[in-house]
């Protein structure tokens, strides 16, 4: 599952601009920071019980993590806004995805 929660300041690179592509990991990834700078392929598979029933646009994109995610969302990738909007309606706010290293 993925909904976005990003801060200004960056737990990998703090206020060092990294772009727009990018996202947060949870503790699934995070792994004491280990997560920082690796990148994942991330594609919409379909919609949570919220949201937009139809989310997915049918793209992949391809996101740096330079973020740790609150423990809130624990088992997620946090994408930014403007990563989300390439694979899913910015509407839906929570969607399911596949998502691999690259």
């Amino acid at each position: 599952m993925l909904h976005a929660c990003m801060d200004a300041a960056s737990a990998c690179y703090g206020s060092q601009e990294q772009g727009t592509m990018i996202a947060a990991a949870s503790n699934v990834f995070w792994n004491g920071g280990a997560a920082c700078g690796k990148r994942y392929v991330v594609t919409c598979t379909g919609a949570t019980n919220q949201g937009v029933p139809q989310p997915c646009t049918g793209r992949s994109v391809t996101v740096k993590i330079v973020d740790h995610c609150p423990s809130g969302c624990q088992g997620t990738i946090d994408l930014s806004q403007e990563a989300f909007a390439v694979i899913a309606n910015p509407d839906a706010g929570k969607i399911l995805i596949d998502y691999r290293q690259v």
